[in-house]
């Protein structure tokens, strides 16, 4: 069995249990819950089915029986960057997009964080588990040159802890705003078959390797995924490894994520939300949406918009609507615009994205 190690990080005392001491990728890992795919200690992860099913196995979750571990020290959450996101979130609500552009494109994403620029706050910088992309500091530089302010995703799946580490180090020095720290996706059967996924952390243990760094966290929650009730302690427990914000996935109405807020403060959590605005005005930017385990999606608003003679404006206005409806919500301080918006391109997706982003800011003057 292998031991805890101890690290510090920033003057904070932490414990990443058996960081780097394998021999193969089938060795486990100190604390390691037993029929996790991804090997996690601080889960669950967000992608757990509505029947309580791993996303990756044909099996029950095994951190819907029994809870995770609670984290011992807290680690402090790095200052917010003067003039970044957090900064800006503490005079007024900001507006997030997640940043969809064509993969290995540079031109691709100078056009489109162009079209975001002047609507948005800053960019969320996303990874996929079906298809690579520029390695993330060299996306961040992209998007910094082309006047974004990205807040870029590390993702466990595909990197071990030492490429991590080589990441948020470098995330440091080209001047991201902050980091979104998640355990991953995982791929199912038949997607990228042959490319391993690593797993050597999880997303709680990235938190406090990357609040380490200096860098403000990010961390997600999907409030309506299983076990519901598990949820809020999770934003806490988060919080105490680094997280400075929390970005909440779809919930199905507003009220959802005011009780899920109100449940999280219950347990501890201080920290601000932003949470996900669901974007579509078309067929399959709302599938894409909707086939995501753990997010959940207002149905009949979505049937709305597609049955509208002008899905585009109806699909505008329903997001406008919605994100309004969640910066009301008591500790909700911003929201993302998450999802590809329209399958006419990645520009017109995000023409519609500032566009939204234009009427929410209008609205809160």
């Amino acid at each position: 069995m292998l031991r805890p190690i101890a690290h510090r990080r920033g003057g904070a005392r932490f414990s990443l249990p058996g960081a780097g001491q394998r021999s193969g990728m089938t060795t486990a890992v100190a604390g390691e819950r037993t029929g996790c795919p991804k090997r996690m200690v601080f889960g669950p992860c967000g992608g757990v089915r509505d029947d309580a099913r791993c996303e990756l196995a044909d099996h029950p979750c095994p951190f819907v029986a029994a809870p995770a571990p609670r984290w011992a020290d807290p680690v402090p959450a790095p200052a917010p960057r003067p003039g970044g996101l957090l900064d800006r979130a503490a005079s007024g609500p900001v507006v997030l997009a997640d940043l969809t552009v064509t993969p290995f494109d540079a031109a691709s994403v100078r056009a489109v964080v162009g079209a975001l620029a002047g609507a948005v706050d800053a960019v969320l910088v996303g990874e996929h588990q079906n298809r690579p992309d520029l390695p993330p500091v060299l996306l961040a530089q992209e998007v910094l040159a082309a006047g974004g302010l990205p807040w870029t995703t590390l993702a466990c799946r595909d990197r071990n802890r030492l490429v991590l580490e080589q990441e948020l180090v470098g995330l440091a020095r080209v001047g991201v705003d902050g980091v979104l720290c998640v355990t991953g996706d995982g791929r199912g059967p038949g997607v990228r078959p042959g490319v391993t996924q690593v797993f050597d952390l999880d997303g709680v243990r990235l938190t406090a390797l990357a609040a380490g760094t200096g860098l403000s966290v990010a961390v997600p929650e999907s409030p309506e995924a299983v076990p519901v009730a598990d949820r809020p302690g999770r934003v806490a427990l988060k919080q105490r490894a680094g997280a400075a914000v929390c970005v909440l996935n779809h919930v199905s109405t507003p009220a959802g994520v005011a009780a899920f807020v109100a449940a999280a403060r219950a347990a501890g959590a201080t920290l601000p939300f932003v949470a996900g605005v669901a974007v579509y005005t078309d067929e399959r930017s709302a599938r894409v949406l909707q086939a995501f385990p753990g997010l959940h999606l207002d149905d009949a608003a979505v049937t709305r918009v597609l049955a509208a003679p002008d899905p585009v404006e109806a699909g505008t206005a329903a997001a406008v609507a919605e994100a309004r409806a969640l910066l009301a919500v008591p500790g909700v301080v911003g929201v993302d615009l998450s999802g590809l918006a329209s399958d006419r391109g990645v520009l017109a997706g995000a023409r519609v994205k500032a566009e939204v982003a234009r009427r929410v800011v209008e609205g809160e003057r």
